[in-house]
């Protein structure tokens, strides 16, 4: 009961990290011009920031939870966080382009073992019916950093160089950490650890692959329009430069309402919520296309865009674990970071594809969201199918947790 009493602050000290997290990944698209231009790089060499980031997520998050599977998840939590801290040190402190990187990996590999671990942890925390909340409490920190983080760090960036902006992340991660220490209970359950034959199990289950397909084509389709709502916004629907901030913090803050709201609706069945969140996000991404060119109604269109981006994410994690339980009981924390790289793929994979789209003849800018809108379908249409899975499959029995 006393980790109970205590659960509030112990979730606000996760997403105190979930937001020091979230803002070093996203900030450094606002970085790269000055960072290109300090180290006498090019702007698509130092892009390479933002790729082999994500990159460090999607390989360190699945091999680095199974390998930290028998430690403490107190004490892991403040490892990964003293991580974060140094790779932000390195990164502000790197003479040249090749520490740059070096940096940015090691702090992936802090983010991608973060989320998957603090994701099982906030769920643990709180009744059964709660859990999608919890999730969903933790992953504002990450769509808060969105709003405000990366307009700050890039704000301060401009202002008193990239240094200075992964300086002040590095500062985030302190206060992360005493957090942590402070206000998370001891003693936290955790899974037992995965045998590396259970570990290559969850890639041999077709019901969690099915999930992880969910996750990448559900999350990334918006990003085949989002990676290039900025050009959009200025070329279709007519709107300066100066506007473009003000509306994706509009945006912003449309992602952080749909993501708390997002776990409420998929606390009790995330399969039913997942169905209506993709149906409803496919849609407005095909309506995009049509409202692109008008200023009032893309405005009303991109708000229920962001509401819907990260809508899907608590649904999408607790599903996974919920199936990771049924299907390798002995690999849940594994599977968990699995679908974290499995939304690092998503981003990756839908920018890559928004990115060829607006190279093709005939697609361009006006095509991404309706490119978007069919992979988002097609996440529906695995969601439906998994759904009648689940029906036709009983349920073990429950086996009491050591």
């Amino acid at each position: 009961m006393a980790a109970k009493s205590r659960l509030p602050l112990a979730l606000f000290a996760l997403t105190i990290a979930a937001y020091a997290i979230g803002t070093t990944e996203f900030v450094s698209v606002g970085l790269l011009p000055t960072v290109a231009n300090d180290l006498g790089i090019t702007l698509p060499l130092a892009g390479m920031i933002v790729s082999v980031y994500a990159l460090g997520v999607t390989i360190g998050a699945p091999v680095l939870t199974a390998l930290t599977g028998r430690l403490d998840r107190k004490l892991l939590l403040i490892g990964l966080m003293g991580l974060f801290i140094l790779g932000n040190a390195v990164a502000a402190l790197s003479p040249s382009f090749a520490p740059l990187l070096v940096a940015r990996v090691l702090t992936a590999f802090a983010h991608g073992v973060f989320f998957s671990v603090g994701a099982t942890i906030a769920a643990g925390l709180v009744p059964e019916d709660k859990r999608a909340s919890a999730i969903a409490f933790m992953f504002a920190g990450l769509t808060v950093a969105i709003v405000t983080g990366v307009p700050l760090g890039t704000f301060i960036g401009q202002a008193f160089g990239w240094r200075a902006t992964f300086w002040a992340v590095s500062l985030l991660g302190v206060v992360a950490v005493a957090g942590i220490a402070l206000l998370l209970p001891a003693g936290l359950a955790r899974s037992a650890p995965a045998s590396l034959g259970e570990q290559l199990r969850v890639l041999s289950s077709g019901r969690l692959l099915l999930a992880f397909a969910m996750t990448a084509l559900g999350y990334g389709g918006t990003f085949v329009t989002f990676t290039f709502l900025s050009p959009l916004l200025q070329q279709i629907t007519g709107f300066p430069a100066g506007a473009v901030s003000l509306i994706l913090m509009l945006y912003g803050g449309a992602i952080a309402i749909g993501n708390i709201a997002g776990g409420r609706i998929a606390d009790r069945n995330p399969v039913r919520a997942l169905i209506g969140l993709f149906a409803v996000q496919a849609a407005v991404l095909l309506v995009l296309t049509f409202t692109a060119p008008s200023k009032p109604l893309v405005l009303v269109t991109l708000a229920a865009l962001g509401f819907l981006s990260f809508a899907n994410v608590p649904g999408l994690q607790l599903y996974v674990v919920q199936l990771a339980k049924r299907h390798r009981p002995q690999a849940v924390d594994v599977a968990s970071a699995l679908n974290i790289a499995a939304f690092n793929l998503g981003i990756a994979a839908g920018s890559a594809l928004g990115g060829q789209v607006v190279e093709a003849p005939g697609l361009g800018l006006s095509a991404t969201p309706w490119i978007g809108a069919l992979l988002v379908a097609g996440a529906l249409g695995l969601t439906l199918l998994s759904g009648q899975l689940d029906r036709r499959q009983p349920r073990p029995v429950a086996v009491p947790a050591e």
